[in-house]
Order: structure tokens, then sequence, then C-alpha cells
């Protein structure tokens, strides 16, 4: 193989945003804070991001066989992996803050960005086909979860304690939401009061929350790569489907345990407002949230691989 025919496998391989290596190294750099934003924020998806910026493939090719080509991977991943820090370190300081003072505004907002990328996903999860069960399965799952974590609300089970065994369930989460494009890990962390301690926790640099999280996230991605990719790639619609009921039943339970009490006497004190200004800050909030996590659903569609692959099917038949 010739030098030329090398170096254009290679950029087929890991894709090139500069002729400038310096001005890449920052691109991959500014993609992985994107990506760490993603997994930070209720309704955003790691893995989304990682679609939307053309590394998600490359990840999952290294995850599925870590010894080809490893140090090529691991040179390219390094800006993306140093971004991924920069980007939860910082909005966790900023998530903790709003949390701090304006919890049910904060919460409005995330919730906004879920209803906001609901009609993204629920297209996505019928582009290879739907099927009724399918759709009976989401119902059925949203409404059964939704009944379940509003019923187990007021009790011990809703709220988790942050200990080493539960940071590296979050961990696991999280690292769905790097393989599983679509998936937000943060909205159920949300709701199990585990998210504002996971965020309070990477902000001071608490060890003892980041290491079992990156034990959790990293044992997840290696461990359950190859299976889930065969999952979706067997069961698409069921897969997604499910994650969907998941999704809306969480978010339908936060709002009965999280907002609503949130409206209460020490809660409003607390935040220096009155009832008509939080109900209105939180209606602003979630619009918010909904109209940005919806646009930015529309760009996410233009980068989705299926979509792509569907665009390019068309146009080869005209």
């Amino acid at each position: 193989m010739s030098k030329t025919q090398s170096r254009e496998t290679e950029i087929a391989v890991f894709p090139i945003s500069s002729q400038n290596k310096v001005a890449d190294w920052f691109i991959r750099l500014g993609k992985g804070i994107g990506v760490g934003i993603g997994f930070i924020l209720p309704g955003l998806s790691g893995g989304v991001l990682a679609v939307i910026f053309g590394i998600y493939d490359i990840m999952l090719r290294f995850l599925a066989n870590l010894r080809r080509q490893f140090w090529q991977h691991v040179n390219f991943f390094i800006p993306v992996g140093i971004g991924g820090v920069l980007g939860i370190l910082f909005f966790s300081k900023v998530v903790s803050v709003a949390l701090d003072k304006y919890a049910i505004q904060a919460v409005s907002l995330f919730i906004g960005f879920v209803v906001g990328t609901f009609p993204s996903l629920f297209h996505k999860a019928g582009q290879r086909g739907r099927k009724r069960s399918e759709v009976t399965l989401m119902v059925v799952l949203a409404f059964v979860f939704a009944t379940f974590m509003i019923w187990v609300g007021d009790r011990e089970l809703a709220r988790l304690p942050g200990n080493f065994a539960t940071w590296l369930l979050s961990g696991a989460l999280i690292g769905l939401g790097v393989i599983v494009p679509g998936m937000s890990p943060s909205n159920f962390l949300l709701y199990f009061g585990l998210y504002d301690k996971m965020t309070q926790g990477i902000a001071a640099l608490d060890f003892a929350v980041i290491i079992p999280l990156f034990i959790g996230l990293a044992a997840c991605i290696l461990l359950l790569a190859k299976g889930v990719s065969y999952l979706f790639e067997h069961y698409y619609g069921t897969m997604y489907h499910m994650i969907l009921g998941l999704v809306v039943g969480s978010s339908t339970a936060i709002v009965f345990t999280e907002i609503l009490p949130g409206l209460g006497a020490d809660a409003l004190a607390n935040a220096g407002l009155s009832l008509p200004w939080a109900v209105a800050l939180c209606v602003l909030f979630f619009i918010m949230g909904a109209v940005l996590s919806w646009a930015f659903s529309r760009v996410e569609a233009k980068y989705d691989p299926d979509e792509v692959k569907a665009r390019q099917t068309v146009e080869n038949k005209h």
C-alpha cells in the first residue's frame, strides 16, 4: 500500500476537521467538552452528541476491538477525553449552583429538555418500522414506571443514599448514555435524588464520588458495548420504545415528586419567590428547555447515521 493510500485510509478511520494538527486537536477538545455537557444536562445525551460530532462510530469500533489500531485510537481520543472532563467539571458547578437555590426552576428546564427531544426520539424509534406492539409496550411501560415512581416518591427508595454502590450504578447509567444515543441517564439520577449530590461532588472534586462513577462508567462501556450494539441491531424498535417509555415515565414522576413539592412555603422562601412568580418561572424555563432541545434535535437529525442512510437511499433511487 502506498503512503498516499495509507493516509487516505487513516483519514477515513480518523476524520480530521482541519489540516492544521494543532487546530484539529483543539476541535476534538471542543467536541469532548460538548459530549461532557451532554453527560451532565438531563434531556441531553452524550451518545447523541458523539454521533453529531462524528466520533460515535469510531468509539464503538474501538470498543468492539481494543487491539485494532490501539494507539491511533488513543491518540485520537486524548483531546476528546480531556474535553469531556472539562465539560463535566464546568457544568457540574453551574448545575450545582442552580439546583441549590432555584431547584424547581432548574428541574423545569431539564424536563423541558426531555420533552423537546421526545419527537426526534419517537421518530428515531420508528426509523426501521414501527409495530403496534412496540407503541403499546412504550405506553404501558411509561404508565407503570411513572405510577411506581410516584408511589415510592415519599418513601426511602426514592432518595437513594450517596455511597460507593450507588455511585457505581450511577456511573453505569451514564455509561449506557454513551453507548445508547438518545438515552439521558441524568433524568433517572434526578428522580432518585442523586443528581444534585453527583454534581456537587464532581464540582468539589470529591473523589469518593468521582472514582466509583468512573469505574461504573468504564465497566459498563467495556462490558456492554457489544451486547447493547447487538440488541439495537436485532431489536431496534423494541429497545428504543422501551427507552422512550422509561423517559416518559420518569419525567412524569419528576413533576409530582420534585416540582409540585418544591412549590411549598419553605422552598419558596429559600428561593425568595412568591407562588405566582415561581410558577411563571417554571413554565418559562420549561418552554425554554423544550424549544432549545427541539432545535438541537433538528440539527441532530442531519447527522443521524440512519437518517443519512435513508436520504442516500432516496437519492440513489432518483
